[in-house]
């Protein structure tokens, strides 16, 4: 066992992939010399040959068309968009033709592909280098859309994603790249489509996924003090959703708050909540609580802290659920909230 980071686990994921099938192909902007942005592709071209991992223009719709092209042609590409907003010159071509090609051959054609997306805040980046762009990819239909918040998860999920025979949006949050967990890769591939219950409780459900994942296990620590006993599931894959693993937890508990750092209008975050609302509706005690992003642009570095769903506000959530038993209970926030 030993200190592993969520870089580290992305890393050795791409590697062993690389190494067991010589048609997985790594290539992006500054990921062949450089090994990326944040490091992910270290080592990979110089070890395994400038012919598996290599560098591309600056053009992001031009390396998705260029794999769509090496998918048909039998190759397994994992592109990487260098940041989160970076990628939108290449939406087009992801949801009109990466996402599609499966419905429009009618079954015949699939795109077995990884579009890794360095996503979300928390690293003070400026104007386009943070995002949560998970919302957009979650409402076309074709894409599988999965976002880690463990090394482990982050190495197994990776290598579940390039083994799928349809396109996945890998989603990386860029905050956890140095997050650190004792576990020993190779770990056991999960697959695709199941949620991960981080904390046991009986009281109220967190619903969360990526970056919010810690977040909101320190929320859960400090209700803890005020007397609620919070459960935390950690949905991994947000296409397809694990309505099994959230229902099982919501109608134990009888209330569900769900935190995403994305804006909450139209939302992950208000379709995670209406789905539990469907599913749960007569075993609520309570509604089901969104904290989200706000519904504003990312701001500017300096004022990351005060978009960013923290422990206060979570806090203050569950305090609005209306405990039966004390109805007037309220949570004071600190006074830097």
């Amino acid at each position: 066992m030993a200190d592993v980071t969520m870089s580290k686990a992305l890393n050795q994921a791409l590697r062993d992939a690389m190494a067991a099938d010589d048609d997985v192909l790594m290539f992006g902007e500054d990921v062949g010399t450089l090994g990326g942005v944040f490091r992910i592709t270290d080592g990979l071209a110089s070890d395994l040959g400038d012919d598996r991992c290599f560098d591309t223009p600056l053009a992001e719709s031009g390396i998705v068309g260029f794999a769509i092209g090496m998918c048909l042609t039998g190759f397994r590409p994992v592109v990487e968009m260098q940041f989160d907003a970076f990628a939108y010159p290449a939406f087009e071509q992801i949801t009109s033709h990466v996402a599609k090609l499966r419905n429009r051959t009618q079954g015949r054609v699939g795109l077995p592909m990884v579009i890794r997306v360095p996503y979300a805040g928390g690293i003070g980046g400026v104007e386009h280098h943070c995002d949560s762009s998970e919302g957009y990819y979650a409402h076309t239909p074709g894409l599988k859309v999965v976002t880690p918040s463990t090394p482990a998860d982050a190495y197994s999920l990776l290598r579940a994603s390039i083994a799928d025979p349809d396109p996945v949006v890998f989603m990386e949050p860029k905050v956890l790249y140095w997050s650190k967990q004792d576990v020993e890769l190779p770990v056991e591939t999960e697959p695709i489509g199941r949620a991960a219950v981080r904390r046991n409780g009986t009281d109220v459900t967190i619903v969360t996924y990526g970056p919010s994942v810690p977040t909101a296990m320190k929320a859960a620590e400090a209700a803890a003090e005020e007397g609620w006993d919070v459960e935390v599931v950690d949905l991994r894959t947000i296409v397809p959703f694990d309505d099994e693993t959230v229902v099982e937890s919501v109608r134990r508990t009888g209330r569900c708050v769900v935190v995403s750092e994305a804006q909450g209008f139209a939302g992950v975050a208000g379709e995670v909540a209406a789905r539990v609302t469907e599913r749960c509706f007569h075993s609520l005690a309570a509604p089901v609580l969104r904290v989200s992003g706000l519904d504003i642009p990312y701001p500017a570095p300096k004022l990351e802290h005060t978009y960013l769903p923290g422990v206060d506000r979570i806090l203050d959530a569950i305090a609005r659920l209306q405990w039966d038993d004390e109805p007037d209970r309220t949570f004071e926030p600190a006074a830097s909230a």
